[in-house]
């Protein structure tokens, strides 16, 4: 997984056909709970999945309205398709990623 920020963020997402957004921060609980889930999940699945720290990354914040975190956003062809906020299980997540595959 990578992280990305405000100066990289149109080139590692939105002109990639099919990926997902993770918005997290260090201080987050619930982010670090679900960040193991989203490496295995990137492997299986063989997706990108990218990472937004969201203290570092204001203007995507602001952009994308990200009230709370762990937010999840899909991106297909740099259209914003889906978004999952809050903790969930590994198979939770992986049924929502095939679900807008």
């Amino acid at each position: 997984m990578i992280t990305t920020n405000d100066k990289n963020f149109e080139s590692d997402v939105l002109k990639k056909d099919f990926v997902v957004v993770d918005f997290y921060a260090d201080w987050c609980g619930p982010c670090r709970m679900i960040s193991p889930f989203l490496q295995d999940i990137q492997s299986e699945l063989k997706i990108d999945i990218v990472k937004v720290d969201i203290d570092a990354s204001p203007e995507i914040v602001s952009n994308y309205n990200i009230m709370s975190i762990p937010t999840l956003i899909i991106f297909k062809n740099g259209n914003k398709i889906s978004t999952n906020v809050g903790a969930a299980s590994k198979a939770r997540i992986i049924d929502w990623i095939k679900s807008h595959s």
